[in-house]
Protein backbone atom coordinates (compact mmCIF):
# COMPACT_ATOMS: atom_id res chain seq x y z
CA UNK A 1 0.00 0.00 0.00
CA UNK A 2 1.26 3.74 -0.84
CA UNK A 3 2.67 5.51 2.60
CA UNK A 4 0.65 7.97 3.56
CA UNK A 5 1.94 11.62 2.52
CA UNK A 6 2.85 12.74 6.20
CA UNK A 7 5.70 14.87 7.56
CA UNK A 8 6.83 14.88 11.19
CA UNK A 9 7.85 18.57 12.26
CA UNK A 10 6.60 22.02 11.32
CA UNK A 11 10.24 22.47 11.04
CA UNK A 12 10.95 24.05 8.14
CA UNK A 13 8.14 23.43 6.30
CA UNK A 14 5.74 25.65 4.44
CA UNK A 15 2.95 27.26 5.58
CA UNK A 16 -0.26 26.75 3.57
CA UNK A 17 -2.77 30.18 4.90
CA UNK A 18 -6.79 29.46 4.58
CA UNK A 19 -7.63 32.42 3.03
CA UNK A 20 -11.47 33.57 3.30
CA UNK A 21 -10.77 37.46 2.77
CA UNK A 22 -7.62 38.62 1.06
CA UNK A 23 -7.66 41.19 3.75
CA UNK A 24 -6.78 39.34 6.49
CA UNK A 25 -3.23 38.88 4.55
CA UNK A 26 0.45 40.47 4.92
CA UNK A 27 0.77 43.57 3.02
CA UNK A 28 3.47 41.15 0.70
CA UNK A 29 0.76 38.55 0.04
CA UNK A 30 -1.90 41.04 -0.50
CA UNK A 31 0.50 42.79 -3.42
CA UNK A 32 1.52 39.06 -4.40
CA UNK A 33 -1.92 38.20 -4.47
CA UNK A 34 -3.42 41.14 -6.37
CA UNK A 35 -0.71 40.74 -8.62
CA UNK A 36 -2.10 37.27 -9.75
CA UNK A 37 -5.46 37.82 -9.50
CA UNK A 38 -6.27 35.78 -6.39
CA UNK A 39 -9.42 35.25 -5.15
CA UNK A 40 -10.45 33.56 -2.12
CA UNK A 41 -13.03 31.63 -3.18
CA UNK A 42 -12.99 28.21 -3.31
CA UNK A 43 -10.09 26.00 -4.04
CA UNK A 44 -8.22 28.70 -5.33
CA UNK A 45 -4.45 28.33 -4.91
CA UNK A 46 -0.97 30.74 -4.99
CA UNK A 47 2.48 30.20 -4.48
CA UNK A 48 3.85 32.51 -3.00
CA UNK A 49 7.89 32.63 -3.51
CA UNK A 50 10.63 33.60 -1.17
CA UNK A 51 12.84 35.54 -3.28
CA UNK A 52 15.44 33.18 -3.35
CA UNK A 53 13.90 30.12 -5.43
CA UNK A 54 12.02 28.82 -3.00
CA UNK A 55 8.97 29.30 -1.62
CA UNK A 56 7.35 30.93 1.46
CA UNK A 57 3.97 29.92 1.53
CA UNK A 58 0.62 29.11 -0.26
CA UNK A 59 -2.80 30.47 -0.12
CA UNK A 60 -5.75 28.48 -0.38
CA UNK A 61 -9.32 29.65 -0.52
CA UNK A 62 -11.53 27.62 1.51
CA UNK A 63 -14.16 25.52 0.02
CA UNK A 64 -17.90 24.39 1.96
CA UNK A 65 -16.03 20.62 1.27
CA UNK A 66 -13.22 20.31 3.35
CA UNK A 67 -11.96 17.43 1.61
CA UNK A 68 -11.09 19.86 -1.04
CA UNK A 69 -7.70 20.25 0.77
CA UNK A 70 -6.98 17.13 -1.39
CA UNK A 71 -6.20 19.14 -4.19
CA UNK A 72 -3.02 20.73 -2.63
CA UNK A 73 -1.57 16.98 -1.98
CA UNK A 74 -1.23 16.64 -5.84
CA UNK A 75 -1.07 20.18 -6.96
CA UNK A 76 1.87 21.53 -5.04
CA UNK A 77 5.84 21.30 -5.71
CA UNK A 78 7.93 18.39 -3.23
CA UNK A 79 7.80 19.49 0.29
CA UNK A 80 6.61 19.51 3.61
CA UNK A 81 3.61 21.61 4.32
CA UNK A 82 1.32 22.61 7.09
CA UNK A 83 -1.97 24.16 7.33
CA UNK A 84 -2.16 27.55 9.10
CA UNK A 85 -5.35 29.66 9.88
CA UNK A 86 -8.86 29.46 10.94
CA UNK A 87 -9.98 25.78 8.97
CA UNK A 88 -13.85 24.73 9.63
CA UNK A 89 -12.50 21.21 10.21
CA UNK A 90 -9.45 20.30 10.41
CA UNK A 91 -9.57 16.96 10.77
CA UNK A 92 -11.25 16.35 7.60
CA UNK A 93 -9.08 18.95 5.83
CA UNK A 94 -6.18 16.79 6.71
CA UNK A 95 -8.01 13.97 5.74
CA UNK A 96 -8.87 15.43 2.41
CA UNK A 97 -4.92 15.69 1.89
CA UNK A 98 -4.25 12.03 2.68
CA UNK A 99 -6.99 11.12 0.20
CA UNK A 100 -5.99 13.42 -2.94
CA UNK A 101 -2.78 12.67 -2.50
CA UNK A 102 -3.19 9.02 -3.42
CA UNK A 103 -2.51 6.66 -6.67
CA UNK A 104 -2.94 3.24 -8.09
CA UNK A 105 0.76 2.88 -9.26
CA UNK A 106 0.96 -0.98 -9.03
CA UNK A 107 1.25 -0.90 -12.69
CA UNK A 108 2.72 1.76 -13.92
CA UNK A 109 4.90 2.81 -11.28
CA UNK A 110 3.78 6.74 -11.04
CA UNK A 111 5.58 8.22 -8.04
CA UNK A 112 3.54 10.13 -5.17
CA UNK A 113 3.89 13.64 -5.89
CA UNK A 114 5.78 14.48 -2.66
CA UNK A 115 3.45 17.22 -0.69
CA UNK A 116 3.64 15.89 2.10
CA UNK A 117 1.26 17.10 5.28
CA UNK A 118 2.79 18.28 8.88
CA UNK A 119 -0.55 17.23 11.02
CA UNK A 120 -2.41 20.29 12.41
CA UNK A 121 -2.21 20.12 16.22
CA UNK A 122 -6.20 20.33 16.53
CA UNK A 123 -6.50 16.95 15.08
CA UNK A 124 -6.13 13.19 16.36
CA UNK A 125 -3.63 11.74 13.94
CA UNK A 126 -4.04 8.40 14.97
CA UNK A 127 -8.10 8.60 13.73
CA UNK A 128 -7.05 10.67 10.59
CA UNK A 129 -4.58 7.68 9.75
CA UNK A 130 -6.61 5.01 10.89
CA UNK A 131 -9.44 6.71 7.89
CA UNK A 132 -6.75 7.37 5.33
CA UNK A 133 -5.18 3.64 5.55
CA UNK A 134 -8.76 2.14 5.70
CA UNK A 135 -9.58 3.99 2.40
CA UNK A 136 -5.89 3.49 0.46
CA UNK A 137 -6.96 -0.67 1.56
CA UNK A 138 -10.37 -0.02 0.00
CA UNK A 139 -9.56 1.60 -3.13
CA UNK A 140 -6.59 -0.28 -3.91
CA UNK A 141 -8.91 -3.90 -3.53
CA UNK A 142 -11.26 -2.51 -6.01
CA UNK A 143 -8.74 -1.16 -8.29
CA UNK A 144 -6.91 -4.37 -9.15
CA UNK A 145 -7.58 -6.22 -11.65
CA UNK A 146 -9.44 -9.68 -11.62
CA UNK A 147 -6.56 -11.93 -13.14
CA UNK A 148 -4.90 -10.48 -9.78
CA UNK A 149 -7.83 -10.45 -7.67
CA UNK A 150 -9.64 -13.79 -7.32
CA UNK A 151 -11.11 -15.63 -4.68
CA UNK A 152 -7.53 -16.68 -3.54
CA UNK A 153 -5.90 -12.95 -3.35
CA UNK A 154 -9.30 -11.58 -1.48
CA UNK A 155 -8.79 -14.17 0.82
CA UNK A 156 -5.40 -13.76 0.88
CA UNK A 157 -5.97 -10.08 1.73
CA UNK A 158 -8.19 -11.16 4.71
CA UNK A 159 -5.64 -13.03 6.27
CA UNK A 160 -2.95 -10.18 5.95
CA UNK A 161 -5.74 -8.57 7.71
CA UNK A 162 -6.10 -11.17 10.37
CA UNK A 163 -2.79 -11.94 10.99
CA UNK A 164 -1.98 -8.03 11.67
CA UNK A 165 -4.62 -7.70 14.88
CA UNK A 166 -4.17 -11.24 15.51
CA UNK A 167 -7.67 -12.58 14.63
CA UNK A 168 -9.14 -15.75 13.72
CA UNK A 169 -9.75 -17.16 9.83
CA UNK A 170 -11.93 -19.97 9.15
CA UNK A 171 -12.55 -20.54 5.35
CA UNK A 172 -14.80 -23.02 3.63
CA UNK A 173 -14.12 -23.78 -0.06
CA UNK A 174 -15.50 -25.56 -2.96
CA UNK A 175 -17.86 -28.55 -2.64
CA UNK A 176 -17.36 -28.29 1.66
CA UNK A 177 -19.52 -25.10 0.78
CA UNK A 178 -22.41 -27.58 0.08
CA UNK A 179 -21.44 -29.84 3.12
CA UNK A 180 -21.83 -27.60 5.25
CA UNK A 181 -25.19 -25.82 3.88
CA UNK A 182 -24.04 -23.21 1.99
CA UNK A 183 -25.69 -23.61 -1.78
CA UNK A 184 -26.48 -20.47 -3.11
CA UNK A 185 -22.61 -19.64 -2.25
CA UNK A 186 -21.65 -22.69 -4.25
CA UNK A 187 -24.26 -22.26 -7.10
CA UNK A 188 -23.08 -18.48 -8.41
CA UNK A 189 -19.38 -20.12 -8.21
CA UNK A 190 -18.92 -23.28 -9.50
CA UNK A 191 -18.39 -22.07 -13.09
CA UNK A 192 -15.21 -20.64 -12.09
CA UNK A 193 -11.70 -21.82 -12.20
CA UNK A 194 -11.12 -20.30 -8.84
CA UNK A 195 -13.23 -21.92 -6.14
CA UNK A 196 -15.89 -19.82 -4.22
CA UNK A 197 -15.65 -20.05 -0.61
CA UNK A 198 -16.91 -18.57 2.54
CA UNK A 199 -14.22 -16.45 4.43
CA UNK A 200 -15.33 -15.78 8.20
CA UNK A 201 -12.78 -13.78 10.19
CA UNK A 202 -13.56 -13.20 13.94
CA UNK A 203 -11.27 -10.99 16.72
CA UNK A 204 -12.09 -9.46 20.08
CA UNK A 205 -13.35 -10.48 23.24
CA UNK A 206 -16.68 -12.67 22.98
CA UNK A 207 -18.02 -11.23 25.95
CA UNK A 208 -18.60 -7.61 24.39
CA UNK A 209 -21.58 -7.28 21.56
CA UNK A 210 -21.29 -8.77 18.69
CA UNK A 211 -20.75 -6.81 15.13
CA UNK A 212 -20.89 -8.39 12.45
CA UNK A 213 -19.61 -7.22 9.03
CA UNK A 214 -21.03 -9.13 5.51
CA UNK A 215 -19.42 -7.88 1.92
CA UNK A 216 -20.16 -9.35 -1.08
CA UNK A 217 -17.08 -10.55 -3.16
CA UNK A 218 -18.13 -11.31 -6.54
CA UNK A 219 -14.60 -10.44 -7.86
CA UNK A 220 -15.54 -10.50 -11.28
CA UNK A 221 -19.24 -10.68 -13.06
CA UNK A 222 -19.77 -11.97 -16.31
CA UNK A 223 -22.88 -11.86 -15.47
CA UNK A 224 -23.15 -15.37 -15.93
CA UNK A 225 -25.55 -17.19 -18.56
CA UNK A 226 -27.97 -13.52 -18.73
CA UNK A 227 -24.25 -12.68 -19.42
CA UNK A 228 -23.53 -8.70 -19.49
CA UNK A 229 -22.91 -6.82 -22.71
CA UNK A 230 -19.55 -5.82 -22.91
CA UNK A 231 -20.07 -1.83 -21.94
CA UNK A 232 -21.52 -2.95 -18.69
CA UNK A 233 -18.89 -5.75 -18.01
CA UNK A 234 -15.75 -3.47 -18.07
CA UNK A 235 -15.83 -2.05 -14.78
CA UNK A 236 -17.19 -5.98 -13.17
CA UNK A 237 -13.36 -5.99 -11.45
CA UNK A 238 -15.27 -3.73 -8.74
CA UNK A 239 -18.01 -6.31 -8.28
CA UNK A 240 -16.40 -7.09 -4.96
CA UNK A 241 -16.39 -3.34 -3.73
CA UNK A 242 -18.64 -4.48 -0.84
CA UNK A 243 -15.95 -6.57 0.38
CA UNK A 244 -13.46 -4.42 0.02
CA UNK A 245 -15.70 -1.84 1.76
CA UNK A 246 -15.67 -4.26 5.25
CA UNK A 247 -12.46 -5.32 5.03
CA UNK A 248 -11.49 -1.63 5.34
CA UNK A 249 -14.39 -1.07 7.86
CA UNK A 250 -12.81 -3.92 9.82
CA UNK A 251 -9.52 -2.41 9.80
CA UNK A 252 -10.76 0.33 11.25
CA UNK A 253 -12.52 -1.03 14.21
CA UNK A 254 -9.51 -3.25 14.69
CA UNK A 255 -6.79 -0.82 14.91
CA UNK A 256 -9.10 1.74 17.01
CA UNK A 257 -9.47 -1.24 19.26
CA UNK A 258 -13.09 -0.87 19.26
CA UNK A 259 -14.71 -2.79 22.48
CA UNK A 260 -16.77 -5.29 20.11
CA UNK A 261 -16.70 -8.75 19.19
CA UNK A 262 -16.07 -8.30 15.19
CA UNK A 263 -16.85 -10.73 12.88
CA UNK A 264 -16.28 -10.50 9.08
CA UNK A 265 -17.66 -12.76 6.44
CA UNK A 266 -16.68 -12.76 2.89
CA UNK A 267 -18.05 -14.63 0.09
CA UNK A 268 -16.04 -14.74 -2.39
CA UNK A 269 -16.35 -16.02 -6.14
CA UNK A 270 -16.56 -15.30 -9.22
CA UNK A 271 -19.85 -15.15 -11.42
CA UNK A 272 -18.20 -17.37 -14.80
CA UNK A 273 -19.57 -18.93 -17.34
CA UNK A 274 -18.80 -23.03 -18.23
CA UNK A 275 -21.04 -26.41 -18.66
CA UNK A 276 -21.93 -26.47 -14.74
CA UNK A 277 -23.19 -22.32 -14.00
CA UNK A 278 -27.02 -22.17 -12.98
CA UNK A 279 -29.28 -20.89 -15.12
CA UNK A 280 -32.08 -18.90 -15.14
CA UNK A 281 -35.29 -21.03 -13.82
CA UNK A 282 -33.11 -23.11 -11.46
CA UNK A 283 -34.80 -23.42 -7.62
CA UNK A 284 -31.49 -23.38 -5.42
CA UNK A 285 -31.97 -23.83 -2.05
CA UNK A 286 -30.62 -22.02 0.60
CA UNK A 287 -28.78 -22.24 3.81
CA UNK A 288 -31.81 -20.19 5.70
CA UNK A 289 -34.07 -23.65 3.90
CA UNK A 290 -36.05 -21.07 1.65
CA UNK A 291 -36.08 -22.07 -1.61
CA UNK A 292 -35.25 -20.08 -4.33
CA UNK A 293 -36.15 -19.50 -8.08
CA UNK A 294 -33.43 -17.28 -10.32
CA UNK A 295 -34.91 -14.69 -12.20
CA UNK A 296 -31.71 -13.79 -13.70
CA UNK A 297 -28.13 -14.86 -13.12
CA UNK A 298 -26.89 -11.26 -13.32
CA UNK A 299 -28.13 -11.08 -9.96
CA UNK A 300 -25.64 -13.27 -8.28
CA UNK A 301 -25.01 -10.99 -5.23
CA UNK A 302 -27.72 -11.69 -2.88
CA UNK A 303 -27.70 -15.24 -3.43
CA UNK A 304 -24.24 -15.34 -2.00
CA UNK A 305 -24.98 -12.51 0.67
CA UNK A 306 -28.60 -14.68 1.11
CA UNK A 307 -25.88 -17.48 2.63
CA UNK A 308 -23.52 -15.25 4.55
CA UNK A 309 -26.41 -13.30 6.20
CA UNK A 310 -27.90 -16.59 7.51
CA UNK A 311 -25.11 -17.64 8.78
CA UNK A 312 -24.03 -14.42 10.66
CA UNK A 313 -27.78 -13.95 11.96
CA UNK A 314 -27.76 -17.46 13.40
CA UNK A 315 -25.74 -16.25 16.44
CA UNK A 316 -28.00 -12.97 17.17
CA UNK A 317 -25.31 -10.23 16.42
CA UNK A 318 -26.47 -6.87 18.14
CA UNK A 319 -25.19 -5.01 14.63
CA UNK A 320 -25.27 -6.83 11.50
CA UNK A 321 -24.31 -4.85 8.34
CA UNK A 322 -23.73 -5.90 4.72
CA UNK A 323 -22.38 -3.72 1.90
CA UNK A 324 -22.89 -5.09 -1.62
CA UNK A 325 -21.96 -3.22 -4.96
CA UNK A 326 -25.70 -4.50 -5.50
CA UNK A 327 -27.70 -3.12 -8.03
CA UNK A 328 -28.08 -0.48 -10.40
CA UNK A 329 -31.63 0.82 -9.80
CA UNK A 330 -29.80 2.32 -6.63
CA UNK A 331 -27.15 4.20 -9.44
CA UNK A 332 -30.25 4.99 -11.38
CA UNK A 333 -32.06 6.86 -8.15
CA UNK A 334 -28.83 8.20 -6.56
CA UNK A 335 -26.20 8.40 -8.71
CA UNK A 336 -22.86 7.41 -8.08
CA UNK A 337 -21.70 9.24 -4.79
CA UNK A 338 -24.74 8.49 -2.37
CA UNK A 339 -25.55 5.21 -1.70
CA UNK A 340 -28.75 4.26 -0.44
CA UNK A 341 -28.97 2.15 3.02
CA UNK A 342 -31.86 0.01 4.45
CA UNK A 343 -32.65 -0.51 8.02
CA UNK A 344 -35.95 -0.68 9.77
CA UNK A 345 -34.02 0.56 12.86
CA UNK A 346 -35.31 4.10 12.09
CA UNK A 347 -33.05 5.22 15.48
CA UNK A 348 -30.26 3.91 13.83
CA UNK A 349 -31.31 5.41 10.25
CA UNK A 350 -31.46 9.10 11.79
CA UNK A 351 -28.27 8.29 13.49
CA UNK A 352 -26.38 7.08 10.36
CA UNK A 353 -28.16 9.55 8.02
CA UNK A 354 -26.66 12.55 10.62
CA UNK A 355 -23.37 11.25 10.64
CA UNK A 356 -22.84 10.59 7.20
CA UNK A 357 -23.68 14.20 6.53
CA UNK A 358 -21.84 15.54 9.10
CA UNK A 359 -18.32 13.88 7.91
CA UNK A 360 -19.18 14.62 4.44
CA UNK A 361 -19.49 10.62 3.82
CA UNK A 362 -23.35 10.94 2.26
CA UNK A 363 -25.61 8.02 2.63
CA UNK A 364 -29.27 8.39 1.76
CA UNK A 365 -31.82 6.23 4.04
CA UNK A 366 -34.49 4.31 2.08
CA UNK A 367 -37.77 2.29 2.33
CA UNK A 368 -38.06 -1.24 3.15
CA UNK A 369 -41.34 -1.06 1.44
CA UNK A 370 -42.64 -4.21 2.49
CA UNK A 371 -45.81 -4.17 -0.16
CA UNK A 372 -43.17 -4.54 -2.53
CA UNK A 373 -42.79 -7.96 -1.19
CA UNK A 374 -45.08 -9.67 -3.62
CA UNK A 375 -42.72 -8.07 -6.88
CA UNK A 376 -40.55 -11.76 -5.94
CA UNK A 377 -43.13 -13.95 -5.82
CA UNK A 378 -42.76 -17.29 -7.29
CA UNK A 379 -45.14 -20.22 -8.56
CA UNK A 380 -42.62 -22.52 -7.71
CA UNK A 381 -40.64 -21.59 -4.84
CA UNK A 382 -40.56 -20.04 -1.86
CA UNK A 383 -39.17 -16.49 -3.34
CA UNK A 384 -37.83 -15.03 -6.63
CA UNK A 385 -34.77 -13.61 -6.44
CA UNK A 386 -35.61 -10.64 -8.94
CA UNK A 387 -38.56 -8.45 -8.98
CA UNK A 388 -40.78 -8.56 -11.82
CA UNK A 389 -41.90 -5.43 -14.42
CA UNK A 390 -38.32 -4.05 -13.17
CA UNK A 391 -39.48 -1.16 -10.47
CA UNK A 392 -37.57 -0.45 -6.98
CA UNK A 393 -35.08 -2.58 -7.92
CA UNK A 394 -32.61 -1.19 -5.02
CA UNK A 395 -35.60 -1.78 -2.85
CA UNK A 396 -36.54 -5.30 -3.79
CA UNK A 397 -32.88 -6.34 -3.36
CA UNK A 398 -33.00 -5.38 0.34
CA UNK A 399 -36.14 -7.20 0.86
CA UNK A 400 -35.06 -10.35 -0.25
CA UNK A 401 -31.66 -10.09 1.58
CA UNK A 402 -34.13 -9.32 4.71
CA UNK A 403 -35.75 -12.38 4.23
CA UNK A 404 -32.15 -13.94 5.73
CA UNK A 405 -32.30 -11.62 8.86
CA UNK A 406 -34.48 -12.31 11.64
CA UNK A 407 -32.49 -12.91 14.69
CA UNK A 408 -29.93 -9.80 14.44
CA UNK A 409 -30.83 -7.03 17.01
CA UNK A 410 -30.31 -4.49 14.29
CA UNK A 411 -29.55 -4.81 10.66
CA UNK A 412 -28.16 -2.24 7.60
CA UNK A 413 -27.89 -3.03 4.55
CA UNK A 414 -25.94 -0.78 2.32
CA UNK A 415 -26.13 -1.02 -2.07
CA UNK A 416 -22.72 0.83 -2.63
CA UNK A 417 -21.21 1.92 -5.96
CA UNK A 418 -17.73 1.47 -4.50
CA UNK A 419 -15.78 3.50 -7.50
CA UNK A 420 -15.33 7.25 -8.30
CA UNK A 421 -16.52 7.84 -12.23
CA UNK A 422 -14.89 11.58 -12.31
CA UNK A 423 -11.98 12.58 -10.12
CA UNK A 424 -12.63 14.94 -7.35
CA UNK A 425 -9.66 17.04 -4.90
CA UNK A 426 -10.13 13.95 -2.85
CA UNK A 427 -10.71 10.71 -5.05
CA UNK A 428 -9.40 9.64 -8.14
CA UNK A 429 -11.11 8.21 -10.80
CA UNK A 430 -11.20 4.33 -9.71
CA UNK A 431 -12.30 2.62 -6.57
CA UNK A 432 -13.65 4.48 -3.94
CA UNK A 433 -14.78 3.57 -0.10
CA UNK A 434 -18.14 4.80 0.49
CA UNK A 435 -19.43 5.04 3.95
CA UNK A 436 -16.75 3.09 5.76
CA UNK A 437 -16.12 6.16 8.26
CA UNK A 438 -19.93 6.71 8.70
CA UNK A 439 -20.14 3.27 9.98
CA UNK A 440 -17.04 3.33 12.02
CA UNK A 441 -18.15 6.51 14.01
CA UNK A 442 -21.80 5.31 14.15
CA UNK A 443 -20.30 1.82 16.17
CA UNK A 444 -17.58 3.52 18.29
CA UNK A 445 -20.49 5.76 19.64
CA UNK A 446 -23.35 2.90 19.61
CA UNK A 447 -20.17 0.16 22.29
CA UNK A 448 -17.39 3.16 23.17
CA UNK A 449 -19.09 4.17 26.42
Amino acid sequence: MQELPIAGSKAKSVPVYVVRDVKTLSDGQKTWAKANNFKAVSGSRLLCPDGKGGLEAVLFGESAQPLDFGTLASQLPPGNYHLEGDMDDPHLAALGWLLGAYQFAEYNGKKPNGAKLVMPDAVDADAVIREAEATYLARDLINTPANDMGPDQLEKAIRTLAGKFKAQVAVIKGDALLKKNFPMIHAVGRASTDAPRLVDMKWGNAKHPKVTLVGKGVIFDSGGLNIKPGSSMALMKKDMGGSANTIALAQMIMAANLPVRLRLLVPAVENAISGNAFRPGDILPSRKGISVEIGNTDAEGRLILGDALALGDEEKPDLMIDMATLTGAARVALGPDLPPFYTDDNELAQEISATSMDLFDPLWHMPLWDPYQKMLSSKIADVNHISTGGFAGSITAALFLSRFVENANSWVHLDVYGWTPSAKPWSPVGGEAQGIRTLFEVIKNKYWK
